[in-house]
């Protein structure tokens, strides 16, 4: 089992930039790929950035890259997703999630992947 906890959400004007930290605890945090995902009122939840066990691959959403950067620190059992420029639609609850992943250096993209999940946290963009 993981426990997974986000922090860092809240309410921040369109251009600015938020932190987001997930921290992990229980079993050992190396084993797991971890990723980010969100979800808007009404839609589906999506995909946002993913990164490896070793944190040496990462991988964004398109409409994510060259704004969000995701990364790791295992000595702290902590993946972060650090966002900029944010704009409106980027309004949505964002959950950190963990996959365990065979592969030392793979990430996913598919919500099925990841078996646990935190409880979310909020991050509001308004215009």
């Amino acid at each position: 089992q993981v426990q997974l906890v986000e922090s860092g959400g809240g309410l921040v004007q369109a251009g600015g930039s938020l932190r987001l930290s997930c921290a992990a605890s229980g079993r050992a945090f190396r084993s797991y790929a971890m990723g980010w995902f969100r979800q808007a009122p009404g839609k589906e939840r999506e995909f946002v950035s993913a990164i490896s066990r070793s944190g040496g691959t990462t991988y964004s959403a398109d409409s994510m890259k060259g704004r969000f950067t995701i990364s790791r620190d295992n000595g702290k059992n902590t993946v972060y997703l650090q966002m900029s420029s944010l704009k409106p639609e980027d309004t949505a609850v964002y959950y950190c999630a963990a996959d365990e992943a065979i592969y030392y250096d793979s990430t996913s993209t598919k919500i099925q992947d990841y078996v646990y999940w935190g409880q979310g946290t909020q991050v509001t963009v308004s215009s």
